[in-house]
């Protein structure tokens, strides 16, 4: 293989693990603030702890692997003028596939749900849906506030 053919290769190849490392670097940050945020709103003993983060860390792990590749795929489907271009046929399939991830997200979250209410008391699977909310909210203001200052 001529290796001026090979350099774009291998500058993808690069390209695309750095991009992938980024994106597990910002993951675990998040992971990080999360699991402060989340310690100090519920309050849990190191017994509800213990058995809590390994059921939590799952459920989101897999939250964000559905949500990570399949709403990459879809908005990739949407790009640009590609929905001015889509096929009634394939507008429909794409939003039955849609369809199909946010009833997987459902279904996880259902079970994430049943699961741990063997762990925690009922307030704090509230305080913990509460916590999530706010959460998120507080990482969108700041990302928002990051992009006004630019």
């Amino acid at each position: 293989m001529n290796f001026r053919k090979l350099v774009p290769i291998i500058l993808l190849f690069t390209c695309s693990f750095y991009a992938q490392e980024n994106i597990k670097d910002k993951k675990e940050q998040i992971r990080s603030l999360k699991v402060a945020f989340f310690t100090s709103e519920l309050d849990l003993s190191s017994q509800e702890s213990e058995k809590f983060w390994p059921l939590y860390n799952a459920y989101d792990d897999k939250q964000f692997e559905i949500r990570h590749k399949k709403m990459r795929f879809f908005k990739s489907k949407m790009h640009g003028d590609a929905l001015n271009k889509m096929s009634e046929k394939d507008a429909a399939a794409l939003l039955y596939q849609m369809d199909a991830a946010d009833e997987e997200l459902f279904l996880l979250r259902k079970k994430f749900s049943k699961n741990v209410k063997s762990v925690l008391p009922a307030v704090k699977i509230l305080k913990l849906k509460k916590a999530e909310d706010n959460f998120y909210r507080k990482l969108l203001q700041q990302y928002g506030d990051r992009g006004k200052k630019k």
